[in-house]
């Protein structure tokens, strides 16, 4: 068998560092020793020059740029099609990127990774790759999430958005449903990050000024503390090609808001109340519900431990490995 090395520059970078930081602990590849930033146009040109040296090994990429050229056997990890799919995420250059960079990188690697269902259907029909080749190995949900311990200690009840930014999340759907729903104004409505100019103007057109917070830059292991205090999260966006919150929240004993598109109402189950991301009032509904009715909330807490147990980093590593000891 031949020895496996991991690209590890993924670290700390959104769902791919977790990805990539998660499985790793289990399975514990060597480090490829690759230096610089691995999201950039040149990194597939730099991995070339590098893999030159490299002989009788099998290199893993969690991320979803290939060596345009390998002398070794490679698998590449496309989480989703995020930058194709969506026109706000996309651009001439990304386009011509994925049609003759990762493409290519398709055709060449092994194996194609992918985290749900929705990604490896969208994945099949963009690359026109072999089925047997794209091979959901699924996300799994740390250990650090369960239902008691620690929170923020806010003096107020609030339901959660773990978001950033991005337009693809929806927030401004989310404002517009929270203002919307018949809830007491004294509850709050926290997103995870940093406010931008656009948040502040559009939270201050809709009078929620007083009733928007920003946790800023939170750490990994401040995340759970923020979903165990939450009334419910709300996670409506418009694409995903897994989404790793609903699964936190689930894990934390949090009742979870969420869009029946893409891979969200695939990952959620029967554990989620499920909106149309387009229609504020189904996504308003879903929060007055959550809010007033106790019975429903313990329904989908008691629903959502159950179904977290489904997904596990051990699992998603173990299907990991066993492929690319295949190779």
């Amino acid at each position: 068998m031949k020895k496996i090395l991991i690209d590890n520059r993924w670290n700390g970078s959104g769902g791919i560092g977790t990805f990539a930081c998660e499985t790793n602990k289990i399975n514990c590849y060597e480090d490829a020793g690759f230096k610089g930033k691995p999201f950039s146009p040149l990194d597939s040109l730099k991995l070339t020059i590098k893999t030159i040296f490299i002989r009788n090994k099998v290199l893993f990429f969690p991320g979803y740029i290939p060596p345009f050229f390998s002398r070794s056997p490679y698998v590449i990890t496309l989480h989703d099609l995020n930058h194709l799919d969506r026109p706000e995420n996309s651009s001439l250059s990304k386009r011509l990127f994925y049609r003759f960079v990762i493409l290519r990188g398709c055709k060449k690697a092994k194996y194609i990774f992918t985290v749900s269902e929705f990604s490896k259907k969208r994945i099949l029909e963009w690359s026109g790759v072999p089925e047997e080749k794209v091979v959901n190995v699924g996300n799994g949900v740390s250990r650090d999430f369960y239902p008691h311990g620690d929170n923020m200690g806010y003096s107020f009840e609030y339901f959660l958005c773990v978001s950033n930014r991005k337009t693809h999340k929806n927030e401004v759907g989310t404002l517009e449903a929270f203002k919307k729903a018949m809830i007491p104004h004294t509850t709050k409505l926290v997103f995870t990050g940093v406010e931008n100019d656009f948040m502040k103007n559009k939270i201050k057109a809709l009078g929620l000024s007083d009733r928007v917070i920003f946790t800023g830059f939170i750490k990994n292991e401040e995340l759970p503390n923020v979903y165990r205090g939450a009334k419910a999260l709300i996670f409506v966006s418009f694409y995903e090609g897994f989404g790793l919150p609903v699964l936190e929240a689930m894990a934390s004993g949090v009742p979870v808001i969420t869009s029946l598109t893409t891979s969200l109402g695939e990952i959620a189950g029967n554990a989620a109340l499920l909106v149309d991301p387009e229609n504020i009032d189904e996504i308003s509904d879903a929060i007055y519900r959550v809010n007033n009715d106790e019975r429903l909330r313990t329904d989908l807490i008691n629903k959502g431990l159950l179904h977290v147990n489904s997904y596990s980093w051990e699992k998603t590593a173990h299907e990991i490995n066993s492929h690319l000891e295949l190779i």
